[in-house]
């Protein structure tokens, strides 16, 4: 596969139930971060099988948290249901079925609903400040998370709430739409970069201003302080720049969001990050490199060492995958092709095995073992027929530190309404 001297066949672990994950869950259990990728944002087996290794880090291992690309303001009310916080909903279901921001499908479905509801179980039986927590990290949504400070504040210090406001009325011409505000900017109106930034130093140097609020809530507002700025960053550099720079302002929020969980929860906490294997695999190790574009992956190996983080891909050979025609359009259940031959999809499919995963060791990272192949990568927008341009080249056994395998893949299971 990568060397004909390597035999795969035999190092493939077949996925049989949650105990052919021991090895895996062994290879983790000491690690600060794992990290669990996906091929597509609409595949059952990747959240079934991502949801099954997070619970057994969470309940064996003593993980603190999952961090998922999603929206931190919206899904916020999920994390307040798996912890029983107040204010908290009745399930999952209903707060996930309120999601309203396209593409909803990603986390309004019934595998999500699954999993926190047994979080919630799981939390129930832990006193408080031991609760499992889920966050979004990503940095959309940011005219919800702007009108969740400035009610926080109104609701909880005067003062604070007037300086907020007041720095944000720059954004006010614009309307909730941030493409509308960028290319105001472009254009020459006046950014709202310093008075974001303001907002966001005000709540962090006043803590003692908010004595009411608990811990989890005052994150809640600082943390929607950063949404609003970053997002501000991103959306004004996406029309801006030509180049990475706003897809590295983006992956930069969710490193930054990952690492303020680590410190919410304190020393010795150990977090669980889901999102696309496009963030997760270290981008040094694909073509991604050659633009200077950067993820999560990469972040989190320099930042806390190789030895301190697991990167775990997934893909599939075929299927049929939940995604979108165009930005915005309604979901479709498509069918994703047979992978092309010079991929990593197309050898693994020569294994006898329906699902497994192969843990990447020393000899496969010899450099007679790497070779750089196709990897593929399915987006919320997808077309089938151009499926042989959504393959990445990747040199795999460096990318990750272990990849799950799925000859077929079904679509994911989406909430009705």
């Amino acid at each position: 596969m990568f060397s004909s001297a390597q035999n795969f066949k035999q190092k493939a672990i077949p996925l049989a139930g949650d105990a052919s994950l021991d090895r895996l869950i062994s290879a983790a259990a000491d690690k600060e971060l794992v990290l669990l990728g996906e091929a597509s944002h609409g595949t059952h087996e990747y959240y079934l099988w991502r949801d099954k290794i997070s619970r057994r880090l969470i309940s064996e291992q003593d993980f603190s948290f999952i961090a998922v690309e999603g929206d931190f303001a919206s899904l916020y009310h999920l994390n307040r249901y798996v912890k029983n916080l107040d204010g908290a909903a009745n399930s999952a279901r209903e707060v996930l079925l309120k999601l309203d921001r396209w593409p909803t499908w990603m986390w309004a479905n019934e595998e999500v609903v699954a999993l926190a509801e047994w979080l919630r179980n799981h939390n129930d039986k832990l006193a408080q400040d031991k609760k499992v927590g889920f966050y979004g990290m990503d940095v959309y949504d940011e005219w919800n998370s702007k009108k969740v400070v400035l009610d926080l504040l109104k609701a909880n210090n005067q003062t604070a709430y007037e300086y907020a406001k007041e720095q944000y009325k720059c954004f006010g011409p614009h309307k909730g739409d941030s493409w509308r505000y960028a290319h105001a900017v472009q254009a020459g109106k006046e950014a709202c970069a310093t008075a974001t930034k303001n907002v966001v130093e005000f709540i962090r140097n006043n803590r003692n201003n908010f004595p009411q609020l608990s811990d989890d809530t005052y994150f809640y507002l600082l943390q929607n302080t950063i949404v609003v700025q970053n997002a501000e960053k991103f959306y004004r550099e996406s029309v801006a720049s030509r180049g990475d720079e706003s897809w590295n302002s983006r992956v930069h929020h969710m490193y930054g969001t990952v690492n303020d969980l680590l410190n919410l929860y304190g020393a010795n906490s150990k977090g669980i990050v889901w999102a696309h294997n496009t963030h997760i695999g270290d981008a040094e190790y694909t073509s991604m490199r050659n633009t200077g574009a950067q993820n999560i992956g990469q972040l989190t190996r320099e930042g806390l060492g190789n030895e301190n983080v697991l990167l775990i891909g997934f893909t599939t050979y075929e299927g049929k995958v939940m995604a979108g025609p165009s930005w915005g359009a309604p979901m479709e259940e498509m069918t994703i092709p047979p992978a092309v031959s010079n991929s990593i999809e197309y050898k693994l499919n020569q294994i006898d095995q329906e699902s497994f995963y192969l843990i990447f060791d020393k000899e496969d990272r010899k450099e007679k073992n790497l070779k750089t192949m196709g990897h593929r990568a399915v987006g919320v927008v997808y077309d089938p027929r151009g499926d042989k341009r959504q393959f990445v080249p990747t040199i795999v056994p460096m990318r990750y530190d272990a990849l799950f395998f799925f000859k077929k893949t079904t679509a994911v299971r989406v909430l009705k309404r």
